[in-house]
């Protein structure tokens, strides 16, 4: 359900809308199948880009993914299974377009995020999720600071600007939160 509680489908009306686009190829099942979630995806990417057009953009660039990705995948729950794909997407481009800086998650969290290029799908969905948990888990300043600086490539200046916290404030917020983080992945890791 997204957050205004539009959602109208059941799961069972959603899996049924799913193998009807899989059994013919219409792109009409999908579109009512997605419809019913955009509203959800769209505010997944605002949280990652906070930039409405860029969202926008994103809902549809991750339609089209849909388009073969629904039939590559077995999927138990189309809104959980969606949400990951979002927020997956949102995170492969803010990693890609890494235009000020050139550090990453990866390099910041270190030893239990590394993404080799030899990950598989599942492995990397597994990091991803956990460091989202890691990060939900992060007071909610370092929280902000960490998601400014690492996510949407601000620099100390522009996180402090944005947040009204001190430059003191958020390099101490980034140094903490960045500390707590890798703890919380080295657990995570530990007891998979």
């Amino acid at each position: 359900m997204n957050r205004r509680g539009t959602h109208t489908l059941s799961e069972s009306n959603e899996q049924l809308l799913l193998k009807s686009y899989r059994e013919t190829g219409d792109l009409s099942y999908l579109g009512q199948l997605y419809g019913d979630h955009s509203e959800m995806v769209y505010y997944v990417c605002l949280r990652y880009f906070q930039d409405s057009e860029r969202s926008k953009d994103a809902v549809m660039d991750i339609f089209e993914e849909l388009i073969t990705k629904v039939n590559k995948q077995e999927i138990q729950s189309f809104a959980k299974w969606l949400y990951v794909l979002s927020r997956n997407h949102c995170l492969m481009i803010l990693r890609s377009s890494k235009m000020q800086r050139n550090i990453s998650i990866d390099e910041f969290v270190e030893f239990p995020l590394n993404m080799h290029q030899d990950d598989n799908v599942e492995n990397k969905e597994q990091k991803l999720t956990a460091l989202e948990q890691c990060l939900d888990k992060l007071p909610e300043k370092q929280k902000k600071s960490i998601d400014l600086f690492f996510l949407n490539e601000k620099c100390y200046y522009e996180v402090a600007d944005i947040t009204g916290y001190s430059l003191k404030e958020v390099k101490s917020y980034i140094q903490n939160g960045k500390r707590n983080l890798k703890n919380c992945m080295e657990a995570t890791h530990e007891h998979e």
